[in-house]
């Protein structure tokens, strides 16, 4: 798909998102419906995001570990909540071999009861403790609207799960995989900035004491939940029995843990970043940084051209992630077009003119058209390149913490609020109970994204129940 077929955001925002997906040859529908087919453009990205965090996850002393995608229902049903929160998204086998089975098998929406299964048979002893592991799987959740990469039947995605001696150290764990894994990961490789806080009781997740998320805004100034962490206190050792023996002698249930992010980070990256014009990707997480594009008319021009490209990329390789564009069966012009699309933030064109001026052609993606482009010398092209990635890198997390700030608001009363909700993030006073968010979010289709972790010391009134509180709240629609 050329870039003159992507819808403009302005006027269909969820058909650009569709369309940029699209044209960048990211993923396609597969025959089952809500599940999708990822792309070797989309893959790159996703292998790129699963390697910046799978370093950070085993940075912090953790270790992957896999378990079966099948789960017996019965283990589901351990966990009264756990269970009531996922039951509408189960996807069941009841027969198998051509019979039908004894007892059903659930595929895997999330994995705490089977992994907790394996954790009361493993830990016994305090010396066991902690247990720090994280798996990479799919799961399926049966999702009734589908968007790609946003929310499908089936995504990738990676699960921490641990288990500890006391809440002291499960709490210490849940806020160092938010701030140091998640928030770390996203801001620093994929350029996007995130709020971090807990969330309330009607949006935590089903079976946990506490969850914690970080938040990024989209450009249509909806939220995107970018990842979670949560507390599970004793409530699944509980239902699963995981008990240890402490040094005093005394038998103790287990505080455990459960944290994850998915292949929704793509959704994210195409969201925050990308224009009219296609894909825009960060030059940390962008598969190829930079790709080169021989320009020639003939067989000489064409060996002169390609000799400089060879002399300009030596020893480009381990330094950047880069790649030739010499195919002569397409123009010039649809090469440039193609790269744009899928995002690849440097390309640099070299041409007999270029050989005779010792310049080469720069174009920036996150900036369109001639405010991106630049003749520079030959000469200390390498250190111009490298000095560039880190530039735009910074751009693009600046230009999108702008963004937010411009659409985050302030409300002090709850007709403030509708007007405000709808144009991105509000920020308030916010002392209401579950029924008073049943209540935002029927009226206004917003919810409690986060309670921020840097709240005002001043107190101050809640726009909605006039109640005083020293409580502020994130609310934004989302995804």
């Amino acid at each position: 798909m050329a870039k003159e077929a992507i819808t403009p955001r302005e006027k269909d925002y969820s058909q650009w998102y569709l369309d940029i997906v699209a044209a960048a040859d990211l993923s396609e529908n597969s025959g089952v419906r809500g599940c999708m087919v990822i792309k070797p453009n989309g893959y790159a990205i996703w292998e790129a995001i699963q390697s910046a965090l799978d370093a950070r996850i085993k940075a912090t002393g953790h270790v992957n570990a896999y378990f079966p995608l099948l789960i017996p229902k019965s283990y589901l049903m351990k966990e009264a909540e756990h269970v009531e929160g996922f039951a509408p998204e189960v996807a069941e086998v009841t027969r198998a071999g051509g019979e039908e089975l004894a007892e059903p098998l659930v595929i895997r929406p999330t994995s705490e009861t089977i992994i907790g299964a394996s954790y009361a048979k493993w830990i016994h002893s305090w010396r066991d403790l902690p247990v720090l592991m994280n798996q990479w799987a799919n799961v399926m959740r049966w999702e009734m609207r589908t968007r790609p990469f946003l929310r499908t039947a089936e995504f990738l995605w990676q699960e921490g799960h641990t288990a500890h001696a006391t809440d002291e150290e499960a709490q210490r764990e849940v806020l160092m995989i938010l701030h140091d894994v998640y928030a770390d990961m996203v801001e620093k490789m994929m350029a996007l900035p995130v709020l971090r806080g807990r969330k309330t009781d009607k949006e935590k997740f089903a079976g946990a004491v506490n969850t914690y998320a970080i938040e990024a805004m989209m450009q249509d100034g909806k939220a995107l939940q970018s990842g979670t962490s949560h507390n599970l206190g004793q409530n699944f050792a509980r239902s699963f029995d995981i008990k240890y023996t402490a040094a005093d002698g005394k038998e103790e249930y287990c505080w455990t843990t459960s944290w994850g992010t998915s292949t929704r980070l793509i959704g994210a990256l195409i969201m925050a970043h990308s224009d009219d014009d296609g894909l825009v990707l960060p030059p940390r997480i962008a598969p190829t940084e930079i790709v080169v594009i021989p320009i020639y008319k003939n067989d000489a021009e064409r060996s002169a051209v390609l000799s400089a490209c060879e002399r300009l990329t030596a020893g480009w390789t381990g330094k950047f992630r880069w790649k030739l564009d010499d195919r002569d069966y397409v123009t010039m012009g649809f090469k440039s077009n193609e790269w744009e699309v899928r995002g690849v933030p440097i390309r640099v064109e070299v041409g007999p003119k270029d050989l005779e001026k010792g310049t080469a052609a720069i174009a920036r993606r996150d900036r369109p058209g001639k405010a991106g482009k630049a003749f520079v010398p030959q000469e200390g092209l390498t250190d111009h390149l490298a000095a560039l990635l880190l530039e735009i890198q910074q751009a693009l997390f600046d230009r999108a913490l702008a963004f937010r700030e411009a659409h985050t608001f302030e409300a002090s009363t709850y007709d403030d609020f509708k007007e405000k909700v709808e144009q991105g993030f509000v920020r308030a006073y916010f002392a209401g109970d579950r029924s008073d968010e049943d209540r935002i979010q029927e009226e206004t289709k917003s919810t409690v994204r986060v309670i921020p972790f840097d709240q005002p010391e001043a107190e101050g009134t809640c726009f909605l129940t006039g109640r005083k509180t020293t409580q502020q709240a994130v609310f934004a629609r989302s995804y």
